[in-house]
């Protein structure tokens, strides 16, 4: 199958946006997080708490993926987990103290280094491209 012109552009463009390659790399080297475990993270301290199976769903990993990612978590001391009282199959997360304390700096850093890509864009283009962005993630079942 043939990559379009377009598509092969906008995957050399992502690419070469360093800041946000630096800025994984970063949370990979101090929290020793891997983008999915970050991804959790993030979406559970949204959430406050939410089913393993339904966090699973919400950051679009397979329920494989979910547990292993879960289970580091875990071991780590950044989420808590606990049965559900309703249905003892299921499991509750919750972020710990220390993932909430974690997850707030990072996010404060990501809110710096967003600010730093999108620096170079007019006021109206920042809000056209992540409008575009919003709207990628809505039309590939990742939106809220």
């Amino acid at each position: 199958m043939a990559i379009s012109l377009n598509v092969r552009r906008g995957i050399y463009c992502v690419g070469r946006i360093s800041v946000i390659r630096q800025y994984f790399r970063k949370i990979s080297a101090i929290a020793q997080l891997t983008p999915l475990q970050f991804a959790a993270l993030v979406k559970l301290r949204d959430l406050n708490e939410v089913s393993q199976n339904h966090l699973g769903r919400l950051t679009a990993m397979d329920a494989a993926t979910m547990q292993g990612v879960i289970k580091r978590l875990a071991s780590r001391g950044l989420i808590e987990r606990r049965p559900d009282p309703n249905d003892r199959r299921r499991l509750i997360l919750t972020l710990s103290a220390e993932g909430g304390d974690l997850v707030e700096a990072l996010v404060n850093n990501g809110s710096n280094i967003t600010a730093q890509t999108l620096e170079p864009l007019s006021a109206a283009e920042q809000k056209q491209f992540l409008d575009l962005l919003t709207k990628l993630a809505q039309l590939n079942g990742h939106g809220e």
